[in-house]
Formats: C-alpha cells, sequence, structure tokens
C-alpha cells in the first residue's frame, strides 16, 4: 500500500505515504478546531489561507512567473521558465529560509508547491514570501 504524491520526497523506503497518513483519530484535530474557533471561525481560517494563496499567484505573476491555474484553493503551483530553473528557484528559497516550498510535478513539468495552511500567516507573511522567491528567481536566471 502507498500513498504516492508529486510532492512527498522520495526516501527510497517501502513506504511513501504522507506522515499524517498513518496517525490514528486524525479527525481529532478537526474537532479541536471546530471546538475552539467555531464554524464561523474554520470558516474565516479557511477563507484567509486561500485570500493569502491568491495574493501569492497575483504578485507571482505581475512579476513574470508562470501561475498555470485560476487559484480557488489554499495552492498554488508557480513555474520559473523550465524545469531546471524551477529547481533551482525552489533549492534558493528553502536554502534561504523565509518561507518553505516544495517541489511537483504537474502536466509533465516541474512547478514550485505553495501551500498556504497556516493559522499564524499574514499578509506581510506572504509579500516577504513573494519577495524571497523573486530574489531566487532573480539570482537563478
Amino acid at each position: 500500500m502507498s500513498a504516492p504524491a508529486a510532492y512527498l520526497m522520495e526516501t527510497g523506503h517501502q513506504d511513501s505515504s504522507a506522515p499524517d497518513s498513518s496517525r490514528r483519530a486524525r479527525c481529532f484535530e478537526v474537532w479541536a478546531a471546530l471546538r475552539s474557533l467555531g464554524r464561523q471561525g474554520l470558516e474565516e481560517l479557511v477563507d484567509r489561507c486561500c485570500r493569502h494563496a491568491a495574493h501569492f499567484a497575483r504578485e507571482l505573476r505581475v512579476a513574470g512567473v508562470e501561475i498555470p491555474h485560476d487559484v480557488v484553493l489554499n495552492q498554488v503551483l508557480a513555474r520559473f521558465g523550465d524545469d531546471a530553473r524551477t529547481d533551482r528557484v525552489i533549492e534558493a528559497v528553502q536554502r534561504e529560509g523565509t518561507m518553505w516550498a516544495g517541489r511537483t510535478v504537474w502536466q509533465g513539468k516541474v512547478f514550485m508547491r505553495i501551500s498556504v495552511s497556516n493559522w499564524s500567516t499574514t499578509s506581510e507573511d506572504v509579500e516577504r514570501s513573494v519577495a524571497a522567491i523573486l530574489r531566487a528567481y532573480g539570482d537563478c536566471r
């Protein structure tokens, strides 16, 4: 059994599933969030993460980065010209440390996968992260 995904790192182990896939009581976190935030609070959290993702996409598009999809959830795919350059930008962003974004393959092409899912992410965090991505992109041209 496995739960492969292009954004999961290959470890060489037989089990390539996401860490959460093996945990029991996964619904407890959802229950705790609903109990703590309520339905309206959880809805606002999801909406805010989606707005931040759209903000990422707008800023990166303006700078000439390929965003191949309409951003309607909390996920953004970004491509920096070709596979090799995209890989270099991802590595540079991870090394720099302002944010973390992974690598994925979609329709046979390499993309940076930006996932906005932290409750504490702010618009200022997005701006700092976009700036870090664009610096890395400039350095990798």
